[in-house]
């Protein structure tokens, strides 16, 4: 493999998207704890099923640069079955270098159920259990972009830490997935130390600090992040936009790109901003406030359709947008 630009590094999933119409909402006092219900013991009708094939958080930033005109490997595993052999054609098709996609016979690939419900969605994971090796041949990227892998991968993420170790020329951009953040930081103390882009949302934060639910200021969260190593801390706080603490000691806050048009579902949001963000830092170029608001009109388009990357802007679009925001 060439040098390339940006290179992900995180498990890859099929996302079934379940459309359902008979189903409820209830939640506790501020709209908080909000749990889905359906009929218990009984046949729910759904609407339609929609597959996706290649997504996952470090699988949706590969798409985002790419489509933003970087250079861009992909590096997971997958089963040696159909669904496998799908996401690689459709990695191909969205010019992702497959030579780091490694299909394994004895693992089927990641298969997820997302329950959509008006315009939100919860995710039945299941997480299957692959052997991971980091390819330590990797030719040295500008970036590397990691998020979520299984939770009982850790000496895969000390493999990573002494890459990045060893090429500290590589930016690393780091978006912890749900058993990234179960791990704890101290376990990943090496990642987290090595970061130059970190980027959570504002109920991440919270798990990663141990803190309350109830902890919503969001300077201190900023800075209990930094603490921990990383350069450049970004939290996203749904409608209330992006927060950051440059490495410089500043910070800012973005708010919300507007909808175009009301979302189809929400799906994607996150990965679509963070992953922005990243290859813009890896183009060079703009300045980090810069590439977050490119990042919030990207997460504006994606929820505009179903999964995390159909609706994932190319570069033209997008500065065609960012530009009309000076006007």
């Amino acid at each position: 493999m060439k040098n390339m630009d940006f290179v992900t590094v995180g498990d890859t999933v099929v996302d079934d998207f379940i459309r359902l119409k008979d189903a409820a909402v209830h939640c506790k006092v501020n709209h908080e704890e909000c749990e889905l219900c359906v009929r218990f013991g009984d046949k729910v009708p759904f609407e339609s099923s929609t597959i996706v094939y290649g997504v996952g958080n470090a699988a949706n930033a590969a798409v985002s640069a790419a489509r933003l005109g970087l250079s861009v490997a992909h590096i997971t595993n997958i089963g040696k079955d159909s669904n496998g052999d799908k996401i690689v054609e459709y990695f191909k098709t969205e010019n992702i270098d497959t030579g780091y996609v490694t299909q394994q016979p004895a693992v089927p690939t990641n298969y997820h159920y997302v329950l959509w419900y008006e315009d939100e969605r919860t995710i039945l994971v299941h997480q299957n259990e692959y052997e991971y090796t980091f390819p330590h041949d990797l030719p040295e990227p500008k970036t590397i972009y990691f998020s979520s892998i299984g939770e009982k991968a850790l000496p895969y993420r000390d493999e990573l830490a002494e890459y990045l170790h060893q090429h500290p020329n590589t930016f690393f951009a780091f978006q912890p997935g749900v058993f990234d953040i179960k791990v704890g930081v101290e376990r990943l103390k090496r990642l987290y130390s090595r970061a130059d882009l970190y980027v959570v949302n504002k109920e991440e934060a919270q798990r990663v600090l141990g803190l309350p639910d109830t902890a919503d200021d969001i300077p201190p969260l900023l800075a209990g992040l930094a603490a921990l190593g990383p350069k450049n801390v970004i939290i996203t706080d749904d409608k209330n936009g992006a927060y950051a603490l440059q490495a410089d000691g500043t910070t800012f806050n973005l708010p919300m790109y507007k909808d175009p048009n009301p979302p189809i579902e929400r799906t994607g949001a996150g990965d679509a901003f963070c992953s922005t963000v990243a290859a813009y830092m890896t183009m060079g170029g703009v300045t980090l406030k810069d590439a977050m608001q490119r990042g919030l009109i990207n997460a504006a388009y994606v929820v505009q359709d179903i999964g995390a990357q159909r609706g994932l802007l190319k570069k033209e679009k997008l500065e065609s947008l960012f530009n009309a925001l000076a006007q």
